[in-house]
């Protein structure tokens, strides 16, 4: 809904231009075309006109160059390239402000608030070829985009690269992870100097020398190549679009814009975190009432399967069987989870499904498994099933199949599904137009058109999808709300069974790379904190409470066995307090690689609940409670390390769980093991 009205102001041109020259110093151009700033004036954006028409785009922030002039335009595989010979024909400025809701979220309220240029631009000499920039610039980032309006001279574009550059221009360290590889979005986070930057994914984030952040990324990915950032030379990054099977990365018919180029800029860390530009690059919600989405916490039939103590497939281990999920079912229901996630309980587990899936069935049950009367008994106990299906990266067949397995979901009573593409990047199975199958990434555009299609689909059988092996997040979540998670980075499960397991700084480095795109289904709460063979977890059980509030989902899997809830009854009562669903959210301090403190506050009352996560060392961190209401008192339940927990000892299961008496004038200070975290649940007092 609108809250504010939207303000537009147009600029002429001729002022645009007088305020371009008077901050003007890049070598780079022969003329400057135009220049933008953000509404507080800290960003600025100028559009240049280089040697033989060929563009290029320079931002600064408080009068230091930040972005130096980078290059902009196409090489196309069937026309001449879209990068030299413009002129610029028309030019505007404008400015947007309005605050949307979230129908769930990190904050219910968002506010949108931008300057916006558009240039139009002209190939003369290729029959008045045309092309638009856009770009929008706010008071924490930069996005930008081009528009190829439909024309004679360009029925088809088939994009054979993006020259799109990001030149850093002060020293600069970055958190990145590389793309195109094997194992796709699975990697470690690698810290290196910008300049040491391989073939990079994004979000990617830097830290300059003088302390700004930038998290490099996308917004709005619709029928398009994802976005990787390949360093060229020095710190000049440039657009590398996912490669095709079957030609150039980007085909398009007609007029098209591309997704979002983005820039979200701070000061910290914390302020990247706190930033909606991505959000704010999609388009409102297509979908209109979505009531039916519910975020919340299920259990289910998972972790013991990457413990190696049953099987996703048939015989005497198999995990999805009528009595076990009928065991979930109970625990959920008893302690106050929605839902129960069941893996395996459809045909085609058995033999070599990964990166094949020819033999998925989204229909048929194992024997065993006894689907429409599970989700019978599970509603009847206020839970419901969620749904899975894995496809093993086998596309063509799940689309095949897609529209029956969602109907039966919907016919039997379950809302939500979580699906999987297990298969090596690049293997992928796709079908083609003529009924052929090739093998693709799960990334380029053949890919962001199937991720699209599963949930616009689903939502017609008001369905919520939760995507494992994913293609990356975007912010598409606004646009269609049934796209409430997905995992996209190294998840719980390898600390089961990776080798290596996940590094003590895993979860502060996802805060401020992987969580800037969007939810991540990161299934935490391993209170166990052992993998396979009881091999230990680079953890304490105070930072798996933590990792509740840190790590943000609107739907979460508490990961752990039936079992060993029931053996720490003390820490699980956070698990099953702690809500999903967020009025405000907070960055309380934070460092990249380091450790991270977030405020949330519930939807549904009073209450706010904290998390705070460290690496390796012990820290000491001041929490003060600003953000409590004034001349309210809370009650502070806080589940802290003990004072000689260490993730590298028996002492990571060391817990204290105590209470006190807090107001908005309160400083807490939170001691954090090595390895460790604290979880606080603050209460109005009654």
């Amino acid at each position: 809904m609108q809250i504010n009205t939207v303000n537009i102001r147009r600029i002429s041109a001729a002022c645009m231009l007088l305020a371009a020259c008077a901050g003007s110093g890049a070598a780079w151009a022969d003329e400057v075309l135009a220049s933008v700033s953000s509404p507080d004036r800290a960003i600025s954006v100028e559009v240049q006109l280089g040697a033989g028409g060929k563009l290029a785009y320079a931002i600064q922030r408080r009068g230091k160059p930040l972005i130096a002039p980078s290059r902009l335009g196409f090489v196309l595989a069937n026309a001449p390239q879209l990068d030299n010979g413009f002129t610029l024909d028309k030019q505007s400025v404008s400015e947007h402000d309005d605050t949307w809701e979230q129908p769930w979220g990190e904050r219910r309220y968002v506010r949108n608030h931008y300057k916006e240029l558009r240039l139009e631009l002209v190939q003369k000499e290729l029959q008045n070829r045309r092309m638009a920039l856009v770009f929008r610039v706010f008071d924490d980032g930069v996005g930008f985009r081009y528009e190829i309006p439909d024309q004679p001279q360009l029925k088809e574009t088939r994009i054979a690269d993006e020259l799109t550059e990001f030149v850093v221009a002060p020293p600069a360290t970055a958190w990145w992870q590389q793309a195109g590889e094997t194992a796709a979005l699975e990697y470690a986070t690698h810290k290196s100097p910008l300049s040491e930057v391989g073939m990079a994914n994004t979000p990617m984030t830097i830290r300059t020398q003088d302390g700004t952040h930038i998290a490099f990324h996308e917004a709005a990915l619709v029928d398009y190549a994802s976005m990787w950032l390949r360093k060229v030379e020095g710190q000049k990054l440039r657009a590398h679009l996912t490669p095709s099977a079957t030609g150039a990365p980007v085909v398009r018919q007609g007029a098209f814009t591309t997704p979002w180029r983005t820039m979200q800029i701070a000061d910290s860390a914390g302020g990247l975190y706190m930033s909606d530009l991505v959000l704010n690059l999609n388009e409102p919600n297509k979908l209109g009432d979505v009531s039916w989405v519910h975020p919340s916490k299920f259990v289910g039939v998972w972790w013991e399967m990457h413990l190696e103590k049953s099987s996703w497939g048939s015989g005497a281990k198999h995990g999805a069987t009528t009595a076990n999920t009928r065991r979930y079912i109970d625990f959920a229901a008893k302690n106050g989870f929605r839902g129960v996630l069941v893996e395996g309980w459809n045909l085609g587990w058995d033999g070599n499904w990964s990166g094949s899936g020819s033999s998925f069935s989204f229909t048929e049950s194992y024997p065993d498994f006894d689907l429409p009367g599970l989700s019978a008994y599970a509603i009847g106990k206020g839970v419901r099933l969620i749904g899975h299906h894995e496809t093993g990266g086998n596309v063509a067949r799940y689309e095949k199949q897609m529209d029956a397995g969602y109907q039966l979901y919907a016919k039997v009573g379950v809302d939500s599904i979580k699906s999987g593409y297990v298969t090596d990047a690049g293997t992928a199975l796709f079908a083609g137009p003529d009924g052929s199958t090739h093998f693709a990434y799960t990334d380029s555009q053949e890919g962001s058109r199937h991720y699209l299609k599963a949930v616009t689909e689903a939502a017609r059988y008001k369905l919520a999808i939760d995507t494992h092996e994913p293609i990356k997040d975007t912010g598409l979540r606004r646009t269609y709300p049934n796209w409430v998670s997905r995992e996209g980075a190294r998840g719980m499960e390898y600390n089961a069974w990776g080798n290596p397991i996940n590094s003590v700084d895993h979860e502060v480095n996802l805060i401020f790379t992987r969580m800037l795109s969007g939810p991540m289904d990161y299934t935490p709460g391993i209170l166990s904190l052992e993998g396979v063979k009881g091999k230990p977890i680079n953890s304490t059980q105070a930072k798996q409470l933590a990792s509740f509030v840190v790590i943000y989902s609107p739907i979460v899997m508490a990961a752990d066995l039936i079992e060993n809830y029931e053996k720490y009854p003390g820490p699980f009562k956070f698990i099953k307090d702690v809500p999903t669903d967020w009025s405000d959210t907070r960055v309380i301090n934070g460092a990249m690689g380091e450790y991270a403190t977030i405020a949330r506050k519930d939807r549904r009352s009073d209450d706010w609940y904290i998390g705070s996560v460290t690496d390796g060392a012990a820290r000491t961190l001041p929490l003060p409670l600003t953000f409590l209401d004034p001349g309210k008192r809370y009650t502070a339940e806080i589940y802290r390390d003990g004072d000689q927990a260490d993730y590298r000892t028996s002492h990571r299961f060391d817990i204290v769980i105590e209470k006190q008496e807090v107001t908005a004038k309160t400083t807490l200070q939170l001691k954090l093991a090595p390895g460790g975290g604290q979880a606080i649940r603050l209460t109005p007092t009654k």
